[in-house]
């Protein structure tokens, strides 16, 4: 299992090529700091998009730069889906997808990819579960093959299910609960979320997975492994109407299932003053979050508030330069790190995270009130126009370069389909983040990082020879 932090977006590839390039790119202001941005002519980029009778969707990125291509099955099903008491629901059966069908047994699938030279894994987030193949471009039907198979033939046989239902017990214990900074995370998490689905872990609650049955799993598959809840993305040395044909001889023959109407979201309810949560364990190091709730790119996708707060993130945290790292860490040294994370690309409302440890001779209070006096200063000053530009420039080309990588542009495709946004509003991105204003950049800061919306959550280490205390954990992105 590989874990990605949600405070952190997807990023493969950061390069500092394109920087000076971006950096004397014209950068375009919008009329005024509450008008729309201007839309643009949208072309297909090498992509392009079918739906199968069945309702599975298939999107096609062509990029011929390798003979290698990448293949991805996403479902719209994840942890935000679950209601209590079966919580980590998505990410159990997300291990159980390796069990075996009747036509390949356990251990099958992993078998037969890497003979054919490639790999595969999966990740379940709180906004979709998906399944990932790498392979010479010649070999995608080896994919589609066991992709489809498992997609409705499924096998659960007991003595899997309680053995996985072991395997995530230990890693929800050794990733969460022996681990401070994840049980900070955890119940910051379930501190600032009261309603919303966001509140529980990706893994789930460790007395939710031990009371999960093979039967609750077996209902959960069928009742969201369909291809009318799926999409799947194939980037690379590809031809678009070959991929259509192989998809139509393997996933065009499956039953689609009359899918229930999706949960409602859980609409968080409003926050009224700010939250503090304490987490006690056996630690090292003192640990801090502060994360205000703000806007993300799906409540109405024509905001150029989430692209402002793109860039307020850049200015805090955008590499050694920003003033994080410049002016706590290196210059009054009360930090001994300091990060920002903003993820515009969520189902529901997200948190605008601050993070880090205070330096030795330092406590969270000291760094609490220098995070704060940051964020003051950016509501009582306008940017400069140079340190806007810099910061755009490494917000831009970082886009820019991700993008290089065949599988980060699959799963950015995968992602914007699979929380309800069509793929070409990534295209709207580096425009939109250009335009954005020292204006407009005050401006979210004084709408959004506001006491009301803030919780606070800090790690108080206790003397490591104690055992841990039992707590809260969270996982944001699991891979098998």
């Amino acid at each position: 299992m590989i874990q990605q932090s949600r405070f952190t977006t997807l990023t493969f590839i950061v390069a500092t090529l394109l920087l000076t390039a971006c950096s004397q790119a014209p950068v375009n202001k919008p009329a005024s700091a509450t008008s729309a941005f201007p839309e643009t002519k949208d072309s297909n980029d090498g992509t392009h998009s079918y739906t199968l009778k069945n309702g599975l969707k298939l999107i096609v990125r062509e990029d011929h730069r390798s003979p290698v291509v990448v293949s991805q099955v996403w479902y719209k099903i994840g942890s935000s889906y679950e209601h209590s008491g079966k919580t980590g629901i998505s990410h159990l059966l997300e291990h159980m997808m390796f069990k075996g069908t009747a036509k390949h047994p356990a251990g099958e699938f992993s078998r037969i990819i890497s003979a054919n030279g490639g790999r595969e894994n999966a990740f379940t987030g709180r906004d979709y579960t998906a399944y990932f193949q790498q392979l010479e471009r010649s070999r995608l039907k080896v994919s589609f093959e066991l992709e489809a198979d498992r997609m409705r033939q499924l096998q659960l046989p007991a003595k899997e299910f309680t053995k996985e239902q072991q395997v995530v017990i230990e890693e929800r214990r050794m990733r969460t609960d022996d681990n401070p900074q994840s049980l900070t995370q955890e119940l910051f998490n379930a501190t600032a979320y009261v309603n919303s689905g966001y509140h529980n872990p990706v893994i789930g609650w460790m007395d939710d997975i031990k009371g999960l049955s093979q039967q609750a799993l077996s209902l959960w598959y069928h009742r969201w492994y369909s291809p009318n809840n799926a999409t799947l993305v194939v980037a690379g040395d590809v031809h678009p109407q070959d991929v259509l044909k192989l998809a139509k001889q393997y996933f065009g023959g499956l039953r689609n299932t009359t899918m229930p109407l999706p949960p409602q979201a859980r609409k968080e309810v409003r926050q009224r003053g700010l939250r503090r949560s304490i987490v006690k364990a056996p630690a090292k190091l003192p640990y801090l979050l502060m994360g205000y709730k703000v806007p993300v790119i799906k409540d109405d996708p024509s905001s150029w508030e989430p692209y402002a707060l793109e860039v307020l993130a850049g200015i805090l945290s955008g590499g050694d330069s920003a003033r994080l790292s410049s002016r706590l860490i290196r210059g009054s040294q009360i930090a001994a790190n300091a990060d920002v994370g903003y993820d515009p690309y969520a189902r529901q409302r997200e948190l605008f995270v601050i993070d880090g440890t205070p330096s030795k001779g330092h406590s969270t209070a000291e760094l609490e009130a220098a995070l704060r006096a940051e964020i003051a200063q950016l509501q009582e000053t306008l940017v400069s126009e140079s340190e806007l530009a810099r910061i755009k420039a490494q917000v831009v080309a970082e886009d820019v370069y991700q993008k290089d990588s065949v599988f980060y542009q699959a799963m950015e495709i995968g992602m914007l389909e699979t929380i309800g946004l069509d793929w070409r509003i990534a295209k709207k991105y580096v425009p939109r983040v250009r335009a954005i204003s020292a204006a407009q950049v005050r401006k979210v800061a004084r709408k959004y990082l506001l006491d009301d919306q803030l919780t606070i959550t800090e790690l108080q280490p206790l003397p490591l020879h104690k055992e841990p205390a039992p707590a809260l954990s969270m996982h944001s992105l699991n891979k098998h």
